[in-house]
């Protein structure tokens, strides 16, 4: 029973790290005494359980899938670690930014209806998310406009460079400043972007910040920006409560210094694990199919998985998507799922409600986080109607 129980719970703790959501003295109190090494009966325990290693090889990522192939009790659509996945009409490629592979989709749009300087959209998804969380809208949007769904670094079939093992570090690798940069290159150097043509950003939940980011950096080729339930970033140092902030900063550090976060990552890392943490973002449960908790899990089960993990809920510092919007010269729409466990949608209303360069704040009914995945029939007109509106202005 209580293994059935624990993706469950695990799931809720990370996403209280996230959110910034954890306090309470008991807590508190459990991981001064898990850094002080008085509980090392748990700790061992953890060790025994944890998944993932710090150096884990090909070898460790191949029992992970061979774990999952066994749980579900198939070996449908499970890959094997270096594998990509190939959708009908998709082609998936690889791009060498600054040294890293970096994986791609890729659907043109039909010659006879785009030329060479129309703009193109670039599809950005969200935390533990990749290309392939976009797959119900690269077919409708490539209709009208090249496309394009990345994978940023260190998520999905994309390079895991290890993180500096100090944190706080100025060579620290996953932060929006990083993927704003590799969005801005490969806007240009994959998607032809400069010259006259431009891009659309359309980006989900962490992804919303990269893509504004790579926006600020290159505003005389970014068209517009459509963000999708954008994160609040919750978990920012300037939005903790003063006293929360230690707690905060204690959890963080604990997680990412001990054998509980590569065990706890371990726990999500399963069929069961990632269906559970899908379930609470999707309001319609539905939606979250076999092929779906596949596309997630696969990505977490390849080398380096963990640490991108670790080090990116230990990442405070940073923009505020409320500080970039201000910045753009382009239009801005926002599409918010009403049921969204995570980024609470009367939240987001007060953060963007007073920034005047948004053109509308749209509302989804009985959506969830992930409305582009959830509810496609309702994003994808949204995406067109975006487009068309903003190239006619």
């Amino acid at each position: 029973m209580m293994r059935d129980v624990m993706p469950t719970a695990a799931t809720a703790l990370v996403f209280a790290v996230l959110l910034g959501e954890v306090n309470g003295a008991s807590t508190s109190s459990r991981l001064l005494q898990i850094r002080r090494g008085g509980n090392t009966r748990f700790l061992k325990r953890a060790r025994e359980r944890t998944l993932l290693r710090h150096n884990t090889g090909s070898s460790s990522s191949s029992s992970l899938v061979r774990r999952a192939k066994a749980e579900t009790g198939s070996s449908k659509d499970l890959l094997e670690p270096n594998q990509t996945l190939q959708q009908p009409g998709m082609e998936g490629k690889f791009w060498d930014w600054r040294g890293h592979s970096i994986r791609y989709q890729e659907a043109k749009a039909p010659s006879s209806l785009v030329s060479k300087d129309d703009p193109v959209v670039i599809l950005v998804h969200g935390f533990g998310g990749n290309a392939d969380h976009w797959r119900k809208n690269i077919p409708e949007v490539s209709k009208y406009a090249d496309t394009y769904a990345i994978d940023l670094l260190g998520y999905g079939f994309s390079a895991k460079p290890t993180p500096p093992a100090a944190y706080p570090s100025p060579e620290q690798i996953y932060t929006f400043e990083t993927w704003g940069e590799q969005l801005r290159a490969f806007s240009k150097e994959v998607a032809g972007v400069g010259e006259g043509r431009k891009v659309y950003y359309i980006c989900n939940s962490v992804g919303s910040v990269a893509g504004l980011q790579a926006a600020v950096l290159e505003p005389d080729s970014t068209a517009g920006v459509m963000l999708l339930d954008p994160s609040l970033r919750l978990l920012h140092w300037s939005k903790q409560p003063f006293l929360q902030r230690p707690l905060t900063s204690l959890l963080q550090t604990t997680l990412r210094e001990t054998q509980l976060g590569r065990w706890f990552f371990g726990q999500v890392a399963t069929p069961k694990g990632v269906r559970s943490v899908l379930e609470q973002a999707y309001h319609d449960k539905a939606q979250v199919t076999d092929e779906l908790v596949n596309f997630i899990l696969n990505p977490g089960l390849l080398p380096g998985a963990v640490d991108v993990f670790l080090d990116f809920i230990s990442y405070s510092g940073g923009p505020l998507p409320e500080e970039l919007i201000p910045q753009l010269k382009c239009p801005v729409q926002i599409v918010w799922g009403e049921e969204d466990p995570w980024e609470p949608l009367e939240m987001g209303r007060r953060t963007f409600g007073g920034l005047k360069n948004i053109e509308k704040f749209i509302t989804l009914p009985g959506v969830g986080h992930c409305p582009m995945d959830e509810a496609p029939q309702l994003v994808n007109p949204l995406i067109h109607e975006f487009v068309s509106s903003s190239q006619n202005k």
